[in-house]
């Protein structure tokens, strides 16, 4: 996976955001009001895009250098919680199928350990110990010898 493949996700992600956002409140707004879901559809495009700006905070994660399983989670947690989360809430709001409303806590908790995610990830990088730093300095010392 390149460094800037989440930032890539992410950016695509608040693309649609805005998009949907937009859709909802001027291409949807009559007939969601009509049918009482308008604050679904707001719900949904508002975490859309709070999951966007995680799945950028990963990617700068990346570029920093860290890829571990922390960070991998993170992303496709995001990602796909995002999908299911406002995904149900997107189609709930448009049809009106009221069981789509009982998987969207899936997408929920999927979201919250992507949050616990990003936050393992974003924690101290281990520094290497002494006994290693003396051993690679010793190495590089005898190489220019």
């Amino acid at each position: 996976m390149s460094d800037g493949f989440w930032l890539r996700v992410g950016a695509a992600w608040g693309f649609l955001a805005v998009a949907m956002g937009a859709f909802g409140a001027h291409g949807l707004k009559e007939r969601l009001d009509q049918i009482g879901r308008a604050d679904n559809f707001h719900t949904a495009a508002q975490y859309h895009m709070y999951i966007a700006l995680a799945l950028v905070a990963v990617g700068l994660l990346r570029l920093t250098g860290r890829s571990g399983a922390a960070v991998r989670t993170a992303g496709w947690t995001f990602l796909v919680g995002s999908m299911i989360f406002s995904g149900t809430l997107y189609a709930l709001s448009l049809t009106g199928i009221r069981w789509l409303g009982a998987i969207t806590p899936i997408g929920g908790v999927l979201i919250m350990i992507g949050w616990a995610a990003l936050a393992v990830a974003a924690g101290p990088v281990a520094k290497p110990t002494s006994a290693a730093l003396e051993t690679t300095t010793s190495a590089s010392i005898n190489e220019f010898r």
